[in-house]
């Protein structure tokens, strides 16, 4: 149960926005700046907030964004890891996933692989709690639906 003194300064919302934005490639131009603007938030100063905190990623890696927008013009907002597809399709090095998957396999991805994007993975707000082991299940079943085939070892 929240405390009365939580339930007092909460501030009210006015939206939830997803985004997905390119690491330090935050504009106030489409699609950063339509999205922002029409619930008058400052697009400079979630701009440079953005590219800070995603400065560490490669240049165009897509990073999934929500931000908070509040109903006092302010804002607050989380960043994730790029999708686990993303990372699917440059450990194998492909540009999408299999036509047909179960029938028709796009590549192979060894165990090792998949433990590299576990651990990146973890770090996520949604899967902090959860087993290094569960992550990895979930992304097994990602790769097989995009037609990625994972092996124990490559030949």
């Amino acid at each position: 149960m929240s405390t009365l003194k939580e339930i007092l300064t909460r501030r009210p919302v006015a939206a939830t926005i997803r985004l997905t934005v390119p690491a330090g490639g935050a504009r106030p131009a489409p699609p950063v700046g339509p999205a922002l603007g029409q619930y008058r938030l400052n697009l400079m100063a979630f701009c440079k907030d953005f590219n800070a905190r995603t400065q560490k990623y490669k240049p165009d890696t897509p990073m999934a964004v929500t931000i908070t927008a509040f109903k006092d013009n302010t804002f607050e907002f989380t960043v994730k890891s790029p999708s686990v597809t993303w990372y699917l399709k440059k450990a194998a090095g492909i540009e999408s996933g299999s036509s047909r998957p179960g029938h028709v396999i796009a590549t192979t991805l060894s165990v090792r692989h998949i433990y590299e994007i576990a651990k990146i993975k973890q770090s996520d707000p949604y899967c902090q709690y959860m087993s290094l082991e569960s992550i990895c299940k979930s992304i097994i079943g990602t790769a097989n639906t995009m037609g990625i085939k994972v092996v124990k070892d490559l030949d």
